[in-house]
């Protein structure tokens, strides 16, 4: 058992360095639309935070992948916060008639975006590495070598634990059949 010493403020100051503009790469990506600059500042800050109480247990060959999926789960923790019921009151008398016209569905889009919610719920239930790998692959649209130098495995084991993962989450989505719409997996 390897034995785990506390790391240093430089040894943190050394990992932010490294990490802070990937990290903030990672948060802007999720929260652009739905945040602000303070929202994507605070998240990087509460991202760096939860990392260093659990610096000690991370061996160094993961670092980039458990700050990476620390970043992704956080970020996406506050894009929910900051999106679930924020409806927007206006009065009918500030909207032009041109804006009523619009061919927008608003009941559509709130009924996918609630579907996609549902399904990354599912997708990170299968746990690591597995969520990281479907994340990975569908939504950065990354190849499984590109993938396994981020999870720490290799190619073929991540694309084996594609395979597993996704008849895991087809089965998922069968038991809960209100959360996709036909043709998602």
């Amino acid at each position: 058992m390897t034995e785990h010493h506390s790391r240093s403020p430089d040894e943190h100051r050394k990992i932010f360095e490294q990490y802070s503009n990937y990290v903030y790469a990672v948060v802007w990506r999720i929260l652009n639309q739905a945040g602000t600059p303070e929202d994507v500042e605070e998240c990087v800050s509460d991202i760096f935070a939860e990392i260093f109480s659990k610096l000690d247990s991370v061996y160094e060959g993961s670092m980039k992948a458990y700050i990476g999926t620390v970043a992704r789960r956080m970020a996406l923790n506050r894009f929910r916060k900051l999106t679930s019921g924020k409806i927007k009151t206006v009065s009918l008398e500030d909207i032009s008639v041109s804006e009523m016209e619009s061919d927008v569905n608003i009941t559509e889009d709130y009924e996918k975006a609630e579907q996609a919610g549902a399904l990354l719920n599912l997708i990170l239930s299968l746990g690591e590495p597995d969520a990281s790998i479907i994340i990975q692959k569908y939504y950065y649209n990354r190849n499984s070598v590109e993938i396994a130098k981020i999870v720490s495995l290799n190619p073929v084991a991540v694309r084996m634990r594609l395979n597993r993962a996704l008849k895991r989450l087809r089965k998922l989505l069968e038991e809960n059949p209100s959360t996709y719409e036909e043709g998602y997996l």
